[in-house]
């Protein structure tokens, strides 16, 4: 195979078993580069928010149109909080608490993502589909690695059972060599002929990010995983995009309303807004604290 360290990231969709499969899989290297880029995350960290924007990214892909969603991973680990953000044009953002979390490796050598994720807590996940109310769902945490998460989250949540492969790659210095993962979800009328190959191929398949060190891309893992009975639907761009703005931080700071940005403008003469998402600062002077202020004061009165 081909070495794909340079490539773009890509998704792929398809379906295998004359439908009796929906397989999606995706390669995400630069997503978690910028993700470790952006936040300063040590290896676990990196480690831990590249496998949740990998599994976000392919959730958002099962979307349609404008419609978007949120996944939060709330556990007991001194990570805290991993936060992502995705929509159905492959755009991704996320971040963790504590970004400076790294842990000895585990049992198996590997990053300790379970150890700095928590084996406690919820997966939640927030689904903006344009309808007056949002979709939640939530599940507890299984394992803390992520993917058995995700796993239980589409078998419990969503009723889809599902396997989930989620893998980031860190080098030596801190970067994103590889990273990546795949979802298959069993449809209806699948036959148990199918179900049973698709176990044993998961229980025979090396490690994720070792198929992608070796150059294997998206498609050549779901040809790998059906025994190359898949059909390739179609396939997009994944790429980290923030919707943070100066004016949307203008408006927010406008909503906080009159006594707020009085108190700011009297206690500190300026302010700076850093979004969670990109790190992206926002700095405010005095001046353009007042004109926000006489915004707010205009909006109370119409």
């Amino acid at each position: 195979m081909n070495d794909t360290r340079g490539a773009d990231d890509v998704l792929v969709r398809g379906i295998a078993w004359g439908g009796g499969l929906r397989a999606f899989a995706a390669r995400t290297t630069r997503l978690a580069g910028e993700l470790q880029r952006r936040h300063g995350t040590y290896p676990t960290a990196t480690a831990a928010l590249g496998r949740a924007a990998t599994a976000g990214a392919m959730m958002g892909a099962m979307l349609k149109g404008d419609e978007r969603l949120t996944v939060q991973i709330k556990g007991d680990g001194p990570l805290g909080q991993i936060v992502v953000d995705a929509n159905a044009s492959g755009e991704v953002r996320g971040y963790v608490d504590n970004p400076q979390v790294h842990l000895p490796s585990n049992a198996q050598g590997k990053l300790d993502v379970a150890g700095a994720v928590g084996r406690n807590g919820y997966l939640y996940v927030v689904k903006d589909l344009g309808l007056k109310e949002p979709y939640r769902g939530s599940v507890p945490i299984v394992s803390g690695e992520l993917g058995e998460d995700f796993t239980y989250y589409f078998a419990s949540s969503e009723q889809t059972p599902s396997a989930v492969g989620l893998g980031v790659l860190v080098e030596p210095d801190g970067g994103v060599r590889h990273a990546g993962g795949f979802i298959l979800q069993l449809m209806p009328g699948v036959e148990e002929k199918d179900i049973a190959r698709l176990e044993q191929r998961l229980k025979e398949m090396p490690q994720l990010t070792s198929l992608l060190d070796r150059g294997e891309t998206p498609e050549s893992i779901l040809r790998y995983l059906t025994d190359g009975d898949v059909q390739i639907l179609d396939s997009m761009p994944i790429a980290f995009k923030c919707q943070c703005s100066r004016d949307r931080v203008e408006r927010t700071l406008v909503s906080m309303g009159e006594e707020e940005l009085q108190a700011l403008i009297e206690e500190d003469g300026r302010a700076e807004v850093t979004c969670h998402f990109c790190n992206s600062a926002y700095e405010f002077d005095r001046d353009e604290l007042v004109g926000l202020l006489e915004q707010a004061r205009s909006k109370k009165h119409t």
